[in-house]
C-alpha cells in the first residue's frame, strides 16, 4: 500500500514537471498518453492547465497543435508494432469480444470510428481501437490523418474553454478538491498500466506454451 501511495506521489511530481516545460512538455506526455500510457484525462488537464495559466497573446494555439502532434507521434509508435503484430497479435491486447466488435465497425464506418473515438474524452476506448486498426492494416497516412484532425478540434475546444473560465479553472486547480482528483486519477492510471502489462504478458505466455 505505502509503494503504491510513493508511486502516486512521484507520479503528481512527474505530471507538474511535464506543466513546468510548456508546450514541449505537453507534446512529451502527449506521446505518452497516446500510446501505451493508461492515464484518463491526463493529457487534457494538462493542457487546460497550461492554457489558464497562460492567457496572453495566441500561446494557447502552441500548446493545441503540441498536443494534436504529440498525439499523432504516440499513435505512430502504436500502429508501427501493432501493424508488425497483426491480427493474432492483436489477442494480446484487447479482448477477443472487443476485437470482433471493433472489427464489425471497422469494415462498416472505418473512418467515422475512429474520428469519434479520437474526439471523445474516455471512458471511450482510443487505444483499442489504434490498435485493432493498426492490425487490420487500416492506412497510415488515413489514421495520422484522422487522429491528427480530431485532437486539432478536442484541444480547440478545451483551449477555448479554458480561456473563457480561465480564472475559475485556476482557483480550482490549486484547490484541494483538484489535487484528490489527480491523486485518484494517478491512482486510477497506475493499477490500470500495471493490469495491462500483467494482461499482456499472461497472454503471451499461453502463446508461446499453445506453439510449443
Amino acid at each position: 500500500m505505502w509503494k503504491l501511495l510513493t508511486l502516486v506521489g512521484s507520479s503528481v511530481a512527474v505530471f507538474r514537471f511535464f506543466r513546468r516545460l510548456g508546450a514541449v512538455g505537453l507534446f512529451i506526455f502527449s506521446v505518452l498518453d497516446s500510446s501505451f500510457l493508461v492515464l484518463p484525462f491526463g493529457n487534457d488537464l494538462l493542457l487546460i492547465g497550461l492554457t489558464s495559466a497562460d492567457r496572453s497573446g495566441l500561446s494557447w494555439i502552441a500548446y493545441v497543435v503540441a498536443a494534436a502532434a504529440g498525439s499523432v507521434v504516440g499513435v505512430l509508435l502504436v500502429d508501427v508494432i501493432m501493424r508488425k503484430t497483426g491480427e493474432k497479435g492483436l489477442q494480446r491486447f484487447v479482448k477477443p469480444k472487443t476485437i470482433e466488435e471493433l472489427k464489425q465497425k471497422m469494415q462498416d464506418k472505418a473512418g467515422v470510428t475512429l474520428f469519434i473515438t479520437t474526439l471523445l474524452p474516455p471512458p471511450f476506448p482510443f487505444t483499442p481501437v489504434i490498435m485493432t486498426a493498426s492490425a487490420l492494416q487500416y492506412p497510415r497516412a488515413k489514421l495520422l490523418g484522422t487522429v491528427f484532425l480530431a485532437r486539432l478540434i478536442r484541444y480547440t475546444i478545451e483551449a477555448i474553454l479554458a480561456l473563457y473560465f480561465g480564472r475559475k479553472l485556476i482557483r480550482y486547480m490549486n484547490s484541494d478538491v483538484f489535487g484528490y482528483f489527480v491523486y485518484a486519477m494517478i491512482g486510477v492510471a497506475v493499477v490500470a498500466s500495471a493490469f495491462s502489462v500483467l494482461r499482456w504478458l499472461s497472454r503471451k505466455r499461453s502463446a508461446e506454451l499453445q506453439h510449443s
